[in-house]
């Protein structure tokens, strides 16, 4: 196909898939990824579904991209300059590009302030390895955020017998989930040896180090961990000046284009722009990052995408109990349909959505995504 050459900066899992998805588009030009990550390209899932539990899932997370002629750089970026089509790294190269895609991710927001110590994130492998080392020795544990990630890496803990107490202003999932399966969840949860804490308002990192948390109302818990899993920060620093970005991230449309003309953008860092049809949407999930990766790469090469730039699908596993979701997000209410029983941990549920769509919830069900998205279509026609 063209010469012309692509710039993804960002290694990663939108960086590289969007690489893939160029040279299986036909592009024979030259691409080229930067990136900040000393072990290279991975998967960040299963940081804190597998590697928190198990060495020897460290050597299966990589991702690999040999033969396919994508030339790596391993320097941050610390600018772009768009009139000139270029990116400037850490160590003083100038890249120029045709198309440039971002895919610099997002980082761990933390509530310690710089110089603070103590306080653990999940982030990156470095992350996942460190704290997996301190889990062998620690006692008690304290988890603050109960979304996705905070209730695995409690479920993590519990799974090495290590008290853990999670601490949100809503119960486990409920922000997404809702109230009916949050309830459901929370019950396990608890049963399971994660204690779950209910707050009026945030919770403060207390000591340095870090040695606990300070709750609204005066009370303290202590712990020998703290990790904080309060969502995530996307990684713009390096397009000051740019107009590229603001404090959701990098705004895309519906081809991951961005609103500089050669300029595309997928993955955490980003953020679909308003449609008419709903609000500014941030969904940082990695079938998302996938999906984005597939447009953007598309789009850079001029090609109609094939695909929308979000899926809805995701799945995660909360103490020992996987849950696959297909379909829009958040569900209110009970469930239009409920096949099984929460109480036993095997169930299937169907949300009927006001403007005709349906989620399907496949809870401790191991059923393949595939047939999950028959069957939300199948119940949006009913």
């Amino acid at each position: 196909m063209t010469a012309r050459a692509v710039l993804i900066v960002g290694e990663s899992l939108a960086g590289t898939s969007a690489a893939r998805e160029l040279r299986a588009l036909g592009h024979t030009g030259p691409v080229t990824i930067i990136g900040a990550e000393r072990h290279g390209a991975y998967s960040r899932p299963p940081l804190s579904k597998s590697v928190l539990k198990d060495a020897d899932a460290d050597d299966t997370i990589g991702q690999d991209l040999d033969g396919l002629g994508i030339d790596i750089v391993r320097s941050p970026a610390i600018g772009a300059d768009t009139s000139r089509r270029t990116v400037t790294t850490a160590d003083g190269r100038v890249f120029g590009y045709d198309a440039l895609i971002i895919a610099t991710g997002a980082e761990a927001r933390r509530l310690a302030g710089p110089g603070r110590r103590g306080e653990l994130v999940l982030r990156t492998l470095d992350d996942a390895l460190l704290l997996r080392g301190r889990l062998h020795a620690a006692a008690s544990a304290i988890v603050v955020g109960a979304g996705f990630l905070g209730m695995e890496v409690a479920s993590a803990c519990a799974a090495r017998g290590i008290p853990v107490t999670v601490v949100d202003v809503e119960r486990p999932l409920e922000r997404i989930l809702g109230g009916y399966l949050s309830a459901a969840i929370t019950a396990r949860a608890e049963a399971y040896g994660i204690r779950c804490v209910r707050t009026s308002g945030f919770a403060a990192l207390a000591g340095d180090p870090v040695s606990g948390v300070s709750l609204p109302d005066g009370t303290g818990l202590t712990a020998d961990l703290v990790v904080t899993c309060a969502g995530e920060t996307p990684c713009t620093g390096w397009l000051a000046g740019t107009g590229l970005a603001d404090d959701l991230g990098v705004g895309v449309d519906g081809f991951c284009a961005t609103g500089v003309p050669g300029v595309f953008a997928a993955g955490d860092v980003t953020y679909l722009r308003a449609d008419g049809s709903g609000p500014d949407r941030r969904a940082p999930f990695w079938s998302n990052a996938l999906a984005q990766a597939k447009v953007a790469a598309a789009s850079a090469l001029g090609l109609a995408p094939a695909g929308a730039p979000y899926d809805d699908y995701f799945w995660t596993e909360v103490a020992g109990l996987a849950l696959k979701v297909v379909g829009p997000l958040p569900l209110t209410g009970e469930p239009t349909t409920l096949k099984g029983r929460l109480e036993d941990g095997r169930a299937l549920l169907t949300w009927k959505h006001p403007d005709g769509t349906s989620t399907v919830v496949a809870y401790g069900i191991r059923k393949p995504i595939k047939a999950l998205r028959t069957l939300a279509n199948a119940a949006q026609t009913q």
